[in-house]
C-alpha cells in the first residue's frame, strides 16, 4: 500500500514540478522579482530553477529514479525557500501583487510538507527500505 502512495505522490509532485518548471520559462517576468538580488541575474537563476524543477519532476514520475528524484525534490524545496522567504522579508511584489503575513506562514507551512512528503517518496533519512520501487 505505501509503495501506490509513493507512486502516485511521485506522479502528482512530478507532474506539478514539471509544470511550474515549464511556466519558468514561458513566463520568466513573473518569477524574477523573487531571485535574491545577491545572486544577481534573475533571468539566469530563473531558468536554472525551471530547468532543476523538470528535471525533479521527471525524477519522480520515472518508477526507477522515483526515489533519488524525493530526495532531489526534498534538497530543492529547501534551496528554493530562500526566494520566498525573500519575498517575505522583503514584502516583494510577484505578479504585481504583495502577500500579507498569514499568506507567508501559509506558503511555509505547505513547503515544510512538500519536504517531509519528498522525504517519504525518497524512503527516508536512516531507512533501511531502500530498494526499488
Amino acid at each position: 500500500m505505501w509503495n501506490r502512495i509513493k507512486v502516485a505522490a511521485g506522479a502528482i509532485l512530478g507532474g506539478w514540478f514539471i509544470y511550474i518548471g515549464i511556466q519558468h520559462f514561458t513566463d520568466p517576468i513573473w518569477f524574477e522579482p523573487i531571485v535574491p538580488d545577491i545572486l544577481g541575474w534573475p533571468r539566469f537563476w530563473v531558468w536554472v530553477s525551471g530547468v532543476a524543477e523538470i528535471m525533479v519532476g521527471l525524477l519522480l514520475i520515472i518508477p526507477r529514479t522515483r526515489r533519488i528524484g524525493g530526495l532531489a525534490c526534498a534538497t530543492l524545496l529547501v534551496i528554493l525557500y530562500w526566494a520566498n522567504l525573500n519575498m517575505w522579508i522583503n514584502n516583494i511584489a510577484i505578479g504585481g501583487r504583495t502577500y500579507e503575513h498569514q499568506w507567508h506562514v501559509l506558503r511555509l507551512l505547505i513547503q515544510t510538507a512538500l519536504i517531509g512528503l519528498s522525504v517519504f517518496i525518497w524512503g527516508g533519512i536512516g531507512s533501511d527500505n531502500h530498494q526499488q520501487d
